[in-house]
């Protein structure tokens, strides 16, 4: 098997909450946090069972989060998991939230006119998934999309122990590469491989496969080889319309599944990857002349739906901040964090962009990660005015019981970015509710009970960019993006003839597939604007 050229998942990988690489340090120490200045002071409380209403309190439930036991050492980062269903056990979706952060660093999409689904509340699904038409007959495929990862792949017919049922109730498909007129294996000495692995492989032969492999942080992976086939997809032609479009792309034929990706439980048919690597869709459209290299996401993460759109967003109008470069992954300058007005007294170089340090848009990861100092700096900021609260420890999470509306309650958080761009994060964003009644859960994580990889990393996940109209501009290499109303529309302009177009959020629940858990799946759908997707 050649080397891994550049095929990641988010950060090397799908960061999870048990084992497997990227899982955090198992030995943690257990101390209480001080708050300087008289401020409050959180102790560990006990398994759901509220602590008394003292302000040293608060701060030893900071530490418990600070200094967890075992079980929370094995939380992942970065996730690229599948779903979670609404009701049932809302701690063990949590657990296995955190575990999706683990694994679900490593994909987010961007590409045609594809309907996405899934909802990025850590008590849903947790994630969104998009449906595309790949070969000659077009066949459908469920893909997890993701920005944190490049490549796209699907479930090959040649897969032994890939899932043939998925538990969300959607009927998957084994692609053939044989039962496809338009498909074609990319053989080891062909440029693309040549190129993607840069240079010709070692012991490459005539009609020798070119051979991926992908490792994610919590141990997942997928083995394959890489094919090239046709894409449908529908290109917006109108406001609201769309007319068949065509393209060829390579990606991975999966051949072996590891670790989640070779469930049923929540399986799909593979992943879609939107990163910067020439391997990605995007990437292989824009180098064909197709598309102009940029996309952009608009998730309303308290209805569900939203908007997925490639190419230039005209309305509404986006400020930008530099990408940091030569960084695999989406990196920015993040300069200050204020949490109710004011800014936090941290050091110059918490923020710095480095090996392993910096700050990453990710809106395949659902949760945030902030460095243990600006993590306990923010819990104290935020609680600063709820002293006598009693916490909860729910599966590691810091959760409290309140009756009251927690936007009216509790601070606005925002952090500013190079270039004067600021992320304003509102309460109903950073915490949510774990379905109880009245209970809410912090949605901010301690990256330094997280693996030694990420405990310097900013990662900034669905629950803080949603509501947003987020923009990736890679011809420019900026990334934007505006508080917006993510069930309303936006104007795209089509570079070929100069028109502009409405795009609308979507709803297609309405079609016919459902999944069987208690909320209707809310879905997306994704569009790719531009005139140059030639049918």
């Amino acid at each position: 098997m050649p080397p891994e050229p550049g095929l990641r998942g988010r950060w090397g990988g799908r960061r999870r909450s048990r084992g497997g690489g990227g899982g955090p340090n198992n030995s943690r120490p257990a101390a209480a946090v001080r708050c300087a200045q008289g401020g409050p002071s959180f102790a560990a409380p006990t398994n759901n069972k509220p602590m008394a209403p003292r302000a040293a309190l608060l701060l030893a439930a900071l530490a418990l989060l600070l200094a967890a036991a075992p079980g929370a050492a094995d939380t992942g980062v970065f996730q690229v998991r599948r779903k979670f269903p609404a009701g049932g056990d809302a701690g063990g979706n949590i657990t296995a939230l955190r575990a999706h952060d683990g694994r679900r660093h490593g994909r987010l999409l961007a590409a045609a006119d594809l309907k996405l689904g899934g909802l990025g509340l850590p008590t849903d699904t947790g994630l969104y998934f998009t449906e595309i038409n790949l070969g000659t007959p077009p066949k459908h495929y469920f893909l997890q999309v993701d920005t944190g990862s490049d490549i796209l792949w699907v479930n090959c017919i040649t897969c032994d122990q890939c899932p043939r049922k998925s538990g969300l109730g959607l009927d998957l498909t084994l692609y053939d590469p044989k039962a496809s007129s338009s498909g074609s294996t990319v053989l080891c000495d062909q440029e693309f491989c040549a190129a993607t692995y840069g240079g010709k492989l070692p012991r490459c032969s005539s009609n020798v496969p070119c051979e991926y492999k992908v490792m994610y942080g919590d141990g997942s992976s997928t083995t394959g080889f890489f094919v090239t086939d046709a894409l449908q997809f529908d290109q917006v032609t109108g406001d609201g319309q769309t007319k068949p479009g065509n393209a060829s792309v390579t990606f991975g034929c999966g051949a072996q599944q590891g670790g989640d990706l070779g469930t049923s439980n929540q399986a799909l048919d593979g992943i879609i990857g939107f990163g910067q690597a020439n391997t990605s869709m995007l990437s292989q459209l824009a180098a064909a002349g197709k598309v102009k290299k940029v996309f952009a996401h608009c998730l309303d993460i308290v209805q569900g739906g939203g908007i997925f759109a490639i190419g230039n967003v005209v309305q509404p109008k986006v400020k930008t901040t530099p990408l940091v470069p030569d960084m695999p992954h989406y990196n920015v300058n993040l300069k200050s964090v204020d949490v109710d007005g004011t800014t936090l007294q941290l050091p110059a170089h918490i923020f710095e962009t480095g090996d392993k340090k910096g700050t990453i848009i990710d809106s395949g990861t659902t949760l945030t990660y902030l460095p243990e100092l600006v993590f306990k700096e923010v819990m104290l900021a935020v609680f600063k005015k709820h002293q006598d609260i009693g916490f909860h420890n729910v599966q590691e999470f810091l959760c409290f019981e309140y009756s009251g509306s927690v936007d009216d309650g509790f601070p606005t958080i925002t952090f500013h970015f190079e270039d004067d761009l600021a992320l304003h994060v509102y309460p109903h964003e950073y915490f949510f509710a774990n379905g109880q009644n009245d209970m809410y859960c912090m949605g901010f994580q301690n990256g330094g009970s997280q693996s030694k990889d990420g405990k310097d990393i900013v990662l900034m996940g669905d629950l803080v960019l949603s509501n947003k109209l987020v923009v990736y501009d890679l011809e420019n290499q900026v990334i934007g993006w505006t508080d917006y109303n993510c069930s309303s529309s936006i104007k795209v302009k089509d570079d070929k003839t100069g028109a502009t177009y409405t795009v609308n959020s979507h709803d297609i629940s309405s079609s016919g597939w459902r999944f069987r858990w208690n909320k209707t799946l809310v879905l997306l759908l994704v569009i790719v604007v531009s005139s140059y997707l030639i049918c």
